[in-house]
């Protein structure tokens, strides 16, 4: 039974970042530079896919569909708001390796339930999920080399065939006691990222 407060849905996490030791090694001032460059322009792609954003983590963006509106087709939302922010990350990637930094950018997406509702106290609250399939989805995502954008097997069946994906194969992840089948989305797939999604948000 969920507590008293927060709801049981079935959604789909995904969560994003620039995968690079460059926070560790660039200035204070250099990285705020960057991640506002970055959240200014992966950020309102989540609303215009209609999902919803869960936070911002340095580099990392968690967002989840299907709650707390549904929405149709959430897993493929979820494929194609991470294929437009892999595209709009490319840009951004491009004028950062003139000024002479290697960034590179992952996504993770799992499906599956989560406890939702707001969290925190009474000065400062948010909503967000809670649930195996949200660390699912953050293991994907710092296991997802450049480029790539990793889904679980759920997703992948999900998406039947809407989205053009490669099998990696069996993935063990932190945290999980066995590993899991993984999925890809090739660069290849990315032109039809912007692709206006039927009954949808229209892309920009």
């Amino acid at each position: 039974m969920a507590e008293q407060g927060f709801s049981q849905s079935q959604i789909h996490e995904c969560v994003e970042q620039f995968v690079d030791a460059f926070t560790e090694t660039a200035e204070p001032e250099e990285v705020l530079d960057f991640l506002r460059e970055y959240h200014g322009a992966l950020g309102p792609l989540v609303s215009q896919f209609e999902g919803t954003l869960d936070q911002f983590s340095g580099d990392g963006i968690m967002a989840f569909f299907n709650d707390p509106i549904p929405v149709p087709d959430p897993a493929e939302r979820a494929v194609r708001m991470s294929m437009a922010m892999r595209e709009a990350a490319g840009a951004l990637i491009a004028e950062w390796r003139e000024r002479g930094r290697d960034l590179g950018f992952g996504a993770g997406i799992a499906q599956g339930y989560a406890t939702l509702g707001q969290i925190g106290f009474s000065e400062r609250s948010g909503y967000t999920a809670i649930g195996t399939v949200c660390n699912v989805a953050a293991r994907l995502c710092a296991e997802a080399k450049d480029g790539q954008i990793l889904l679980s097997q759920r997703v992948n069946v999900a998406l039947k065939g809407s989205v053009v994906t490669e099998q990696v194969g069996a993935v063990a992840l932190k945290g999980l006691t066995q590993p899991i089948i993984a999925y890809n989305v090739p660069l290849a797939a990315t032109q039809p990222a912007l692709r206006v999604i039927e009954g949808g948000p229209e892309s920009v």
